[in-house]
């Protein structure tokens, strides 16, 4: 308990703030089952019934096949969140670990991996997951690995450039003339080091993999249908806005809501990481 206030207590207004937004959408995300009035995907009503509200059977409506639009979004957050935690995982793994054996390394091995990174890190990242998912296919484990490679290239570039920092302290060198291997120093020394920094951009590249998620679901090559996804969501009920429906709105606004949340925590970390004081 004292280790959570003292979190609280660390955190300024707007860190608050992007914490309980978070915090509300990661609620809904792990108890999904047991907070979704329907199933995710259980044909409820007509098609584009109106918000109901607290009034009505369903409290934002129903989407374009008759779905009840809360349950899909409450789904969504699970889905999409948990995808993108993954994603971000993944890409942070492989990333920090090749950024950390190029800085440790050096020489031969670092201009090799750097060369590769530069020449693939030119390609857009969404025209290249459009390429890749539209040739291999958009199963979700696809969608982990393919996102998680292409996001692995930035976070090498960082990994690697923290670590070339910590790798000239004397403790490494140290740990260098005990005869200790690259495992050890890369874990033991580096790591360790690295954490506040990488942590930072962690948040960051949550955000940009979150996003690019729901690009490719909004363009059709993210989570398939039945699953629910807050892109494909926009995407499926955007026909409903030529007719007066405002039901497009909402899951685009869980979008924004939560990318701003995360942004408010991450701008708290960055602040933190880089040694600066508040200001009083």
């Amino acid at each position: 308990m004292k280790f959570l206030t003292g979190i609280w207590d660390d955190l300024n207004l707007s860190a608050r703030i992007g914490l309980g937004i978070v915090a509300f959408f990661a609620t809904f995300a792990i108890f999904a089952p047991w907070l979704a009035p329907y199933g995710e995907s259980e044909i409820v009503g007509d098609v584009w019934e109106d918000f109901g509200y607290f009034s009505g059977e369903f409290f934002f409506g129903t989407d374009q096949i008759g779905r009840d639009l809360l349950s899909r979004l409450i789904y969504g957050a699970r889905n999409t969140m948990a995808l993108a935690i993954v994603s971000t995982t993944v890409s942070f793994t492989a990333g920090a670990v090749l950024g950390f054996v190029a800085a440790t390394m050096g020489g031969r091995v670092d201009q090799f991996l750097s060369r590769i990174v530069d020449v693939c890190i030119s390609i857009p990242t969404l025209i290249a997951s459009l390429i890749i998912l539209s040739a291999v296919g958009t199963a979700t484990s696809t969608l982990i690995l393919v996102i998680g490679i292409i996001y692995a290239l930035p976070v090498f570039r960082i990994a690697r450039a923290v670590a070339m920092d910590i790798e000239v302290m004397d403790y490494v060198e140290a740990a260098r003339l005990r005869g200790e291997g690259l495992w050890w120093l890369m874990s033991k020394e580096i790591l360790p080091n690295a954490m506040t920094p990488l942590a930072a951009e962690f948040g960051v590249r949550f955000c940009f993999v979150f996003l690019l998620i729901a690009s490719l679901s909004f363009l059709g090559l993210g989570l398939q249908p039945p699953l629910a996804d807050w892109g494909a969501m926009v995407r499926g009920n955007a026909d409903g806005i030529a007719w007066g429906f405002m039901h497009p709105i909402i899951p685009a606004a869980c979008i924004a809501l939560l990318t701003i949340g995360i942004n408010l925590l991450i701008d708290r970390w960055v602040h933190k990481a880089s040694g600066l004081r508040d200001d009083q």
